[in-house]
Order: structure tokens, then C-alpha cells, then sequence
């Protein structure tokens, strides 16, 4: 022990006590998913708090010189589990708030272990346990053990990445509760026995806090619940608030605000029930509460039955490209995702088969490096190592023959953090859209690929589109790079139709005699009319026509120029209703197992046919602000011989946002809409990606006729920094500076005179 304590002294500079604000990495090998739960459990340095699988610690070793480390071992306790159905591990405890991670709620971790912790020398591996520090001198003891203690308690970066607190249930006060106006009608409500005024369902009802009219509630995606007469009767009256019957106990209801379109609070919720001669205070609940019902359909699928359908188990797999990745608090669109992306080769050989030279070439820290933590993730999916069949809790792995059947997986807290780092969605725990993931997934990528294999190429393909003046039948041909094709669904495609329509007269006599509406049913649509509706020409009313010098009429079309080696498909679902309310098609579409995209490879242009020429159109300009005078050696505020209007173009603002979005630098954005002559976002985003590698491409709009020398232009004579202060408000440029200029005097000031601009 002697020569343990002189090793611990030697590098004692080495060991480092946590300080509020380090980042601890104790539950999650830097480079694998090893875990303290592992074979060889965790170990973590105790200089730089990285944690190593006992296949990496002594690569981190030899290249950082290292020598003490925590060890970190835990063993997972035996419990019994009353509650456990057997068929798929429902929860051990039945959640009775529909909540995450707070008490009642769901639970991020159920599970218990026992922990060991030692401290382990490197490269012979000797350990030093805390009663071994009892011999040691006191610089050591004190320490060492100051750093076990503090390592021990600090919050691992992996625990904060998982499942924030989340609370369902928590509600807010209506803006309708306190100044809720409720009818004179002399309506009563017994305190049993209700039903819909309009089906009679005697269960689901919700009472009318406004003229205490009764009727049932939605129908649920299941097909149970209500049938939606307390919504209509809101759409017909207006009246806002509703309560379920049912749920009326002394400690208040489930109240519903349809316009505000939230459960919601109602402080004055007893007086209201009074004015229809409810008493709180001896109501019982005898329905579920919304909150119940919520809780009820996240159990029937939840985790613990993902591998039941129909009723039936399916057989679980396990081995090399068959691993399962935990969900971290509505990751399922990262995860599916990252499955997909590695069946691709690209990706594979980029990243799985290259990984020990990336490994070899990570930084200092590498949990905050993309390619190591792609690489991490890409081995984790593909080498087998985290699928294999877990043991029982308590079997001794030795004598247990029969495995559990379910996996270990992995779960990429890591990789989830750093590809969402400073991102205001995916850096969130809230539900998002897989497309728009991949896609910023494909940007990160672009942009750690700029040199060697890219990946993301294997879905790269060319757009060409073509527009034809209808008036001169001179065309014009643009091409755009893409990795998604968008496939609208033609609804009137339909192979159903008949039975559509039949279901819609069917719902509409419901509807006008108040019965309850029919199952209806769903719309299959061809695949092929999918990509028929793609092709289809679309027609630009407001087309400006550099043949015709004028706005026309036009046609578009669109083909694929070059196709990727893996084409990515997104079937647009979603729509607007009359009321511009977003809406998902309910439709079925069989994908075929090999498609024929010939009839949608670009042909370029045709012999004989002419194009348009390359002009400008013609900018729109508008009187943007007076100036009433320039007032210097020349003028003074009586004289209005120097009063000129100062013109600047109009540009289509939501064009504009939207190139800044994809992240082209603001006067990019101007002149783009500004020489395609405000024709819309296609126009615009081919004028910037056939001008990115102008040398001008970033500087400010000069609009012609005017100079380009400093203090000439009308937004150079402002200072940029206010401009750029209120542009990041959300203002665009334009804005910005119309409102400088109402706010500001401008003073220049030279050897011969002052000049002022006085705005009015």
C-alpha cells in the first residue's frame, strides 16, 4: 500500500474535486454505450470527468498519460414486481398522474442498483478503496477522497439529458372563468341521470357553463367516447366553457375552454355549478377524468406493449444491425431516423468502418465531437454488442438457460444532446417531424464533410423546372439540389370514390337529424397518382415574362435532372380546411415494391425551342418615406426647393424570411427578391444558388442609377449596427430603416458644412 499511496501522491495534481458548472460523464463512455451497469463497468477520469468502458480507458490512457481513475460498478437489485403481467413489463408502478419524472407520474428510472466505487491506477490497474485512504497521509486522504465524494454526487451530464420533469395536468385559469356570463333560464341539473339532448349518450357528457344544455363529448381515435355535440353546440352558440359531468367532486372538475382549445382552470367553478343548482360539496365522482383516460391510452401503448399486435407476441430479434434505441422523452423521430440512415452503405463505411480512425483523431473531449458520436451511435446500431437477450434480474447468467427475450439497446442521450445543441426544437424534449430531423441531420453532415466522402450525397439528386410564358412559348430552365421529394395526395384519385361518397351523404343526414355519424371510411389512393400529381404542370398566373416585358400566365413543371442512389419520399398528409385550420388526411397509400421514375427524368431543352432571355424585370418601387428637405449651406427649414422623394423597392417581406430561414445572409435575401421581381420563393431561392459564389453575393443592395460609395445608398447613411439591431427583432431591412429614418437625425459632418435630414 506503500507504493500505492507514493503512485496516488505523484499524480495527486491530476485529481480534481468537481466544481459546480463541470460536466461529469458517469453513466456514458465517451466512446461506446458501456455503462457502469456493463461488463467492467465505467471508468471515469478524475481530471477531465470522462467516463470509459473498459475497452477505451486504456486508449484515453496512453494518449493523455492518466493514470487515476473512478471506477464505477453497479449491480442491479432483485425486486419483485406484484404488477407484472408477464406479457411485455407493464410499469412496476401504475402511474396515477399523467406526468414524467415527478412523484405519481411516470417514471424515468424504476430501476435500483448497487453501486461499488474505487479508485484505479493505471497502467498496472491497482485499486484503492475509501478504507484503503485511511492509512494514507492527509494530503492524499483528504483529496482523493473529497474527489470519490464529489464524483460520486454530482449530477452525471447523462441524467440531465434525460427526461425533464413534465406535468400533464397542470392547467390554466380560463380568461372566460372570472367574467363568465351564465343565462337566467331557470335550467336545473339533477344531480344523476343525464344524457345528451341530442343522441341520449349517457356517458362522456359535459354540461354547458353559459345555459347549462348537456351534451356528449368527442369521439376519440378509437372510435368510443361521444359524438361530438357539445363541440357543435359550442360552434353554434359560441358559449365556452364546459364542464364534464361526472367528474364533479369537492376538489373541482374537469372544465373545458373550446376556444382557448385546452383543459382549463375555473376559480369560480362552484359558483357556476350553484347557478344550476349543483352543489360541489356533495358530488362524486363517477366518470374518469380526462387526465385518467389520457394516462389509460399511454399505458395500452406504451413501451411495455411494442411487441404485441393483434393480440399476438411477436418473436423478439436480437443480434448485429437489429438494435433497439430507448426512447428519451418523444425521441422516436431520432431514432427511426438514425435506424434508417444506417442500412445505407454511405453511412456505414463513413463512419462504422472508418471508426477506430476517428476515434484515434477525436479531441480532447470527444462527447462534443460529430463524427465520433455518429461513429458511436453507427457501431452501437450495427456490431451486435448492445442486442443480445437480457438476463432476469437476480439469474445467475451461468445457470440461466431461457433468456427474457427483450434487449438491452442503447440510448443516444449523447449524440441527441450534440446534434441538438442550440437548435430551439430538437434541443427540446418535445414531440417533432423526422423529415425536418433528417434534413438538419444532412446539414451537420454537410458541414463536417467539406473534405473526403460525403454520405448525404447518396441522397442528393437535381430538380429541373421548367417554365414556359404562355404568351411568347419561350421557356426557361432552373435546376436546384433536393433530398427529399414531397408527394402531394390527390384526393379525387381516390379508387374508392363511390364508397366516399356514399360515407359523406351518410354523415350529412346524420349531421341534419343529429344522430350519431357514421364510421367513415378510408381513402386509398394509388402510389402511382402520388407521383402523376408531382408531374402535373402548374400553372403562374403572375408570371413576369422577360419575352413580353410584362406580367402572363405560365406553366411549370418539374422533373428529376439526376437521381439519387436512395430516394427519400415524404407523402404530404397534412392540409388546411376551410377554416385554415391544419388537418391529416386519413388516407392509405400502397407503396410498390420497384418504381419506374423514367417518365420523370428532365429532358433539358428541346430542339427548336427558345428561350427566355436573361433580363431583370423591371423593380417595383414606391415612395418609402418624404424627405422634406436637405437642409446644409444650400437650404434651411423655409425652403422646400431641395424637398425630393427618396424611392425604395418593395420587397415581399415572407419571401425574404424564408431565405434568411434557410440561412443566406439578409441582403442575399434582398437582391434575390429583388431581381426575380417579387415572383415568389422558387424564383428567389434559384437566383441565390446560381449567385453564391458572386464576390458581391453578401453585399448590400445598390439599386440602379444610384451610387455605390459610402453615404450614398439609403441604408448606408444609417448606422448598421441599429439596423442589425432591429432586423434581429424580426423587422426586415426595409422596416428597419423606415423607422431609423422617422426616429433619427442624421448628422455628417465635413470641413465645409453640416448636413441634416429632418423626417416628418
Amino acid at each position: 500500500m506503500t507504493e500505492v499511496s507514493e503512485i496516488l501522491m505523484s499524480v495527486l495534481s491530476t485529481i480534481r474535486v468537481p466544481r459546480p458548472g463541470d460536466r461529469v460523464h458517469k453513466d456514458e463512455c465517451a466512446f461506446s454505450f458501456s455503462s457502469p451497469e456493463s461488463e467492467g463497468g465505467l471508468y471515469v477520469c478524475m481530471n477531465s470527468f470522462l467516463g470509459f468502458g473498459s475497452k477505451y480507458v486504456e486508449r484515453h490512457h496512453a494518449k493523455t498519460g492518466q493514470r487515476a481513475y473512478l471506477h464505477i460498478t453497479r449491480t442491479r437489485k432483485t425486486q419483485e414486481d406484484e404488477n407484472n403481467s408477464g406479457s411485455g413489463d407493464p410499469p412496476k408502478k401504475k402511474p396515477t398522474r399523467l406526468a414524467i419524472g415527478i412523484e405519481g407520474g411516470f417514471d424515468v428510472e424504476q430501476e435500483q442498483y448497487e453501486e461499488e466505487v474505487k479508485v484505479v491506477l493505471f497502467p498496472d490497474r491497482q485499486e484503492v478503496t475509501s478504507e484503503d485512504l485511511a492509512s494514507m497521509p492527509d494530503v492524499v486522504r483528504e483529496r482523493v477522497s473529497l474527489s470519490m465524494a464529489g464524483l460520486q454526487a454530482a449530477d452525471s451530464v447523462s441524467h440531465t439529458l434525460q427526461v425533464q420533469q413534465w406535468d400533464g395536468e397542470v392547467r390554466q385559469e380560463s380568461k372566460y372563468a372570472a367574467e363568465l356570463k351564465q343565462l337566467d333560464n331557470g335550467v336545473k341539473i339533477p344531480p344523476s341521470g343525464w344524457k345528451c339532448e341530442v343522441c341520449d349518450l349517457q356517458e362522456n357528457l359535459w354540461m354547458n357553463l353559459t345555459d347549462g344544455k348537456v351534451f356528449c363529448g368527442r369521439k376519440y381515435f378509437d372510435g368510443s367516447g361521444g359524438n361530438n355535440h357539445a363541440l357543435l353546440y359550442y360552434q353554434q352558440t359560441g358559449y365556452p366553457l364546459a364542464v364534464k359531468l361526472g367528474t364533479i367532486t369537492p376538489d373541482g372538475a374537469d372544465v373545458y375552454s373550446y376556444d382557448e382549445d385546452d383543459m382549463v382552470l375555473d376559480s369560480k367553478l362552484p359558483e357556476h355549478l350553484s347557478h344550476f343548482g349543483i352543489d360541489m360539496m356533495t358530488m362524486e365522482k363517477t366518470e374518469r377524468t380526462m387526465t385518467e383516460l389520457e394516462i389509460a391510452v399511454n399505458q395500452r401503448v406504451g413501451e411495455w406493449e411494442v411487441i404485441q399486435e393483434s393480440g399476438s407476441t411477436l418473436r423478439p430479434l436480437w443480434g448485429p444491425g437489429l438494435t433497439g434505441m430507448k426512447n428519451l422523452g418523444n425521441s422516436c423521430y431520432l431514432n427511426s431516423v438514425m435506424q434508417v440512415l444506417f442500412t445505407i452503405p454511405d453511412f456505414q463505411t463513413k463512419y462504422v468502418s472508418n471508426i477506430d480512425k476517428i476515434f484515434n483523431e477525436a479531441p480532447s473531449d470527444p462527447t462534443q465531437d460529430f463524427k465520433t458520436q455518429v461513429a458511436k451511435l453507427g457501431y452501437g446500431l450495427l456490431s451486435g454488442e448492445y442486442s443480445k437477450p437480457a438476463p432476469d434480474p437476480g439469474d445467475d447468467p451461468s445457470t440461466s438457460t431461457e433468456p427474457r427475450g427483450d434487449q438491452l439497446g442503447i440510448a443516444p442521450r449523447m449524440f441527441k444532446a450534440l446534434v441538438g445543441r442550440g437548435h430551439p426544437e430538437f434541443s427540446t424534449n418535445r414531440q417533432q417531424d423526422a423529415q425536418e430531423f433528417l434534413l438538419h441531420f444532412i446539414n451537420m453532415v454537410e458541414r463536417n464533410c467539406r473534405s473526403g466522402m460525403n454520405p448525404s450525397e447518396a441522397f442528393r439528386f437535381l430538380v429541373e423546372e421548367k417554365i414556359v410564358c404562355q404568351q411568347s412559348q419561350k421557356a426557361k430552365y432552373t435546376q436546384r439540389v433536393d433530398y427529399i421529394v414531397q408527394l402531394p395526395v390527390p384526393m379525387d384519385q381516390a379508387t374508392n370514390m363511390e364508397e366516399l361518397q356514399e360515407a359523406e351523404r351518410r354523415r350529412e343526414e346524420a349531421d341534419s337529424s343529429g344522430a350519431p355519424p357514421p364510421a367513415a371510411p378510408r381513402a386509398q389512393i394509388p402510389f402511382a397518382a402520388c407521383f402523376a400529381a408531382l408531374s402535373e404542370p402548374e400553372t403562374l398566373t403572375d408570371f413576369w415574362s422577360s419575352a413580353v416585358q410584362a406580367k402572363t400566365t405560365a406553366t411549370k413543371t418539374t422533373r428529376f435532372a439526376s437521381f439519387p442512389d436512395h430516394l427519400v419520399i415524404q407523402i404530404k398528409k397534412f392540409t388546411f380546411g376551410l377554416d385554415w385550420v391544419p388537418k391529416k388526411l386519413d388516407v392509405s397509400i400502397d407503396v410498390p415494391d420497384t418504381l419506374d421514375l423514367s417518365a420523370l427524368h428532365a429532358m433539358g431543352q428541346q430542339p427548336g425551342e427558345e428561350l427566355l432571355p436573361e433580363v431583370a424585370p423591371p423593380p417595383l418601387m414606391t415612395p418609402d418615406v418624404e424627405v422634406k428637405g436637405i437642409l446644409g449651406s444650400h437650404g434651411n427649414e423655409e425652403d422646400d426647393s431641395l424637398y425630393s422623394p427618396l424611392l425604395s423597392p418593395v420587397l415581399d417581406d415572407s419571401t425574404v424570411s424564408q431565405l434568411c430561414e434557410m440561412g443566406f445572409p439578409l441582403e442575399s435575401c434582398r437582391k434575390a427578391v429583388y431581381y426575380t421581381g417579387n415572383t415568389g420563393i422558387d424564383a428567389a431561392m434559384n437566383w441565390v444558388m446560381g449567385h453564391m459564389e458572386d464576390p458581391d453575393f453578401s453585399a448590400p443592395l445598390v439599386l440602379p442609377g444610384s451610387s455605390s460609395a459610402p453615404g450614398t445608398t439609403p441604408t448606408e447613411s444609417l448606422p448598421e449596427e441599429h439596423l442589425a439591431t432591429i432586423v434581429s427583432m424580426g423587422f426586415s431591412r426595409d422596416q428597419a430603416t423606415r423607422a431609423l429614418r422617422a426616429t433619427v437625425r442624421h448628422v455628417d459632418t465635413n470641413d465645409d458644412h453640416n448636413q441634416y435630414i429632418k423626417i416628418e
